[in-house]
């Protein structure tokens, strides 16, 4: 059973305008992986040229922040709900 990706208003545009869609693999890596060969570009969207989360986009498994668990090597189980996050600035 693939996962289910929460997808943020400005990458929707890669997505079909599509808010959900579903991804693949044993941990985030993999799913941003899947997501790529799915949705073109939109792993460059998240990721820099090293292959790192940017600073700017927060990704959660299940509302738990993975930069507070594994990162990109973050398990992922059948069903888990994926959300891709932009963070936002103000003052």
């Amino acid at each position: 059973m693939p996962n289910t990706v929460r997808i943020p208003t400005p990458l929707r545009k890669l997505t079909a305008e599509r808010d959900t869609v579903t991804a693949g693999g044993a941990n985030i890596g993999e799913i941003l992986d899947d997501l790529e060969k799915s949705h073109p570009g939109l792993k460059e969207r998240i990721c820099d040229e090293q292959g790192n989360i940017r600073r700017f986009v927060n990704i959660f498994v299940n509302d738990e922040d993975i930069r507070f668990l594994q990162e990109q090597a973050t398990a992922v189980k059948d069903g888990d709900e994926i959300s891709i996050v932009p963070a936002i600035a103000g003052g």
